[in-house]
């Protein structure tokens, strides 16, 4: 009889799908706890972390824009963005709880925050994003897996950029380390 055995490009995304599968989610405990433990605070915790589902609602829409798959390179792409993510979040959610802890009240807090940490992080994505235009123009041998990596990294940035800046300092007087229902 006949039987039919996939290889190449297929065999391998299939195989690191299943890698990923289980070290995504194995990886995200890993980073919540790391942050419950630097931030001691639960709602400080999730509220970086909530950078994490804009930061892959852009990378997947830059791939869907571009006509692109998911694939090895996408995926290690989707690695670099979520650490850029989340230390953007970092850094602004540690420079709102400074503020806090100096006396401002909450919303004062985030808002003066989101101006101190405008610089920086706008720096973190611009820097980032231009570094990755030679990747995303590349047309030689090996482009077919840079850009893949640099589109997701790219159009995360934009989302979770947007996310940092706008949505974090909005939702941080609900997020207050200490307020009712603190874990």
């Amino acid at each position: 009889g006949y039987h039919v055995t996939w290889g190449g490009q297929f065999r391998l995304q299939q195989e690191a799908n299943k890698r990923l599968a289980l070290v995504v989610p194995v990886t995200l405990l890993a980073v919540l706890l790391m942050l419950f433990r630097s931030f001691g605070s639960l709602k400080s915790s999730a509220l970086i972390l909530l950078n994490i589902p804009l930061a892959l609602v852009g990378g997947v829409a830059a791939l869907w824009l571009t006509g692109q798959n998911l694939s090895v390179p996408a995926s290690v792409g989707f690695i670099a963005l979520l650490g850029i993510a989340l230390e953007n979040g970092m850094v602004l959610v540690t420079c709102m709880n400074q503020l806090l802890r100096q006396g401002r009240n909450p919303r004062d807090a985030s808002l003066e925050g989101a101006g101190l940490r405008l610089r920086p992080v706008l720096m973190t994505a611009v820097t980032t994003a231009l570094g990755l235009i030679p990747l995303l123009a590349a047309t030689g041998t090996g482009s077919e897996l840079q850009r893949p990596l640099a589109t997701v990294v790219v159009g995360g940035l934009l989302t979770s950029t947007v996310v940092t800046l706008l949505v974090l300092p909005a939702l941080f007087p609900w997020f207050v380390p200490g307020r009712k229902g603190e874990a």
